[in-house]
């Protein structure tokens, strides 16, 4: 299949990298020298079991690319509008959005961004990926999970056009090729949330303390702290609707129990660079959700007010002054 990258860091640049060495046309949104080195020496992947360079395509504007099968959309969350055009036309000419963010609202924002509502899926993955340099992408452990499903109104509609039939199963496949262990969810929205009140509570509490996630639960307030938030996020789940079940806290505490004691959390990994952070589009979207409902989340609030400004003192710090 043609295959389309928007958003070239970590998790696009890996997963563009073992799609395109399986076979697939994959053609990659980037800018700058980390464009040049696409072009010029191809797309090298790092991971704990090999190395390996394939070539893609690139560019800075989609429109060359021409008609795409589908295009992972793999962008941090505060820059999901700037992606937005490009997602649009790419999708107005028959691709499937496949977004692979964090939070549970992104296809909702993807829609409001003018993409066709019935050319977006439900998208999400585990993985620990970086960007190491220009053109360099690394995957720094084994877990490599996708999820995707199609959305209850997507559903409805598939009986009536049978193009569409199938299409999560094939992406999922292209996926699994690729080496990705990839699951097709029957409630793909519920499968965000449980995501959500992983993702949402460790950066928060790997953000507030500054370190990976073992030193957070050696301690027995560092795991009070992140059970709270974990609590808080199923809470404004279940408010909403989400039908997360009694044991969604030990399920999610298990998996952290078993994440390596240097796990860091990406929003870790930003706030140690000085760079923005995703902490209003996580702690922040709980915080938001939770006062529409009318439940409190101290730990996410607090998360917000301290990381949001660490994050914002980085960021001033960071911008050259004239002289």
């Amino acid at each position: 299949m043609r295959v389309a990258i928007l958003g070239a860091g970590g998790v696009g640049g890996y997963y563009g990298g073992v799609l395109a060495r399986s076979g697939h046309e994959v053609h990659v949104l980037a800018r700058g020298t980390n464009l040049a080195a696409l072009r010029q020496k191809g797309l090298e992947i790092r991971t704990p079991e090999e190395s390996f360079v394939v070539q893609v395509k690139a560019g800075d504007d989609v429109k060359p690319f021409g008609p795409v099968d589908w295009a992972i959309v793999a962008v941090k969350t505060y820059s999901l509008a700037e992606v937005g055009p490009a997602a649009r036309y790419l999708a107005e000419r028959g691709a499937v959005i496949v977004p692979l963010l964090n939070g549970v609202d992104i296809a909702d924002r993807l829609v409001e961004l003018g993409v066709p509502k019935h050319n977006v899926i439900g998208g999400l993955t585990t993985i620990s990926a970086v960007r190491t340099g220009a053109g360099i992408f690394e995957r720094r452990g084994k877990i490599q999970q996708v999820v995707l499903g199609e959305f209850p109104d997507a559903r409805l509609a598939q009986t009536k056009d049978q193009g569409q039939a199938g299409r999560v199963e094939r992406i999922a496949e292209a996926f699994r090729q690729a080496g990705a262990e990839t699951r097709v969810s029957s409630d793909i929205r519920t499968d965000l949330w449980r995501k959500f009140a992983f993702i949402a509570p460790m950066a928060a509490a790997c953000g507030l303390s500054r370190t990976p996630i073992g030193p957070v639960r050696a301690t027995s307030l560092g795991r009070l702290l992140l059970e709270r938030g974990i609590r808080e996020v199923i809470s404004v789940g279940r408010a909403q609707g989400i039908p997360l079940g009694d044991d969604e806290l030990d399920r999610i505490m298990k998996f952290s129990e078993a994440l390596p004691e240097t796990n860091k959390p990406s929003l870790l990994v930003d706030l140690e660079a000085g760079r923005p952070t995703e902490i209003e589009d996580l702690s922040g979207a709980v915080s938001r959700m939770a006062r529409m409902v009318g439940v409190e989340t101290p730990i996410h609030d607090t998360a917000v007010a301290a990381i949001g400004a660490a994050s914002a003192v980085a960021s001033r710090s960071s911008v050259p002054r004239a002289s």
